[in-house]
């Protein structure tokens, strides 16, 4: 199939403005996940007594630490997610809280497949994975960090912000990554 000039310019175009926008995927995910866990972590930091007798209700261990535990666990890392920094690490506990609030606050609502996907605590372990797995987008610090962990490495070209690279994008991508990920070790 033959493709017009001018329709080839159109694809074109519309690829160029999609990859200038495709920070703003991890962007809204990032958003949605952070203010979501930063206000429950600060409801439940401000009121372990209630916390702490709803996960004895549950039969959760050490209702008293897991309360406190998972309180700080969703300000903090809900902190960390919003501003992206150590992004994908912060996810994982955030990942880990969700899955035993399915397992345990939301059991009795989940009857098969459908009932699952419809809860929240699902779409924030889906946008989660998510970030672990694609990053948390170019407006994030962790992308910051990666950048000028690249552009300070030994032997790296520095590049104005915006300045189309030479080489691969792809690759440029996977070296921010290591670098990224090599910071937050």
């Amino acid at each position: 199939m033959h493709v017009s000039s001018s329709t080839q310019k159109l694809l074109n175009i519309a690829r160029g403005g999609l990859q200038r926008a495709s920070f703003v995927g991890p962007l809204l995910a990032r958003l949605t996940i952070g203010v979501a866990f930063i206000e429950s972590g600060w409801g439940k930091v401000n009121n372990l007594d209630k916390v702490t007798a709803f996960f004895t209700e549950l039969g959760i261990p050490a209702p008293a630490f897991q309360a406190t535990f998972v309180s700080w666990v969703e300000l903090v890392c809900g902190t960390l997610v919003l501003i992206g920094l150590a992004t994908r690490l912060a996810a994982v506990p955030l990942i880990c809280t969700m899955i035993v609030a399915l397992i345990t606050a939301k059991a009795e609502d989940i009857g098969g497949v459908g009932d699952l996907v419809g809860l929240i605590e699902f779409t924030y372990i889906a946008l989660l994975a998510w970030l672990v797995v694609a990053g948390p987008g170019l407006l994030s610090l962790d992308h910051l960090i990666a950048r000028r962990a690249v552009s300070g490495a030994p032997g790296a070209v520095s590049r104005a912000p915006g300045a189309v690279s030479h080489s691969s994008s792809k690759s440029s991508t996977n070296a921010e990554r290591s670098a990224a990920d090599g910071a937050r070790a």
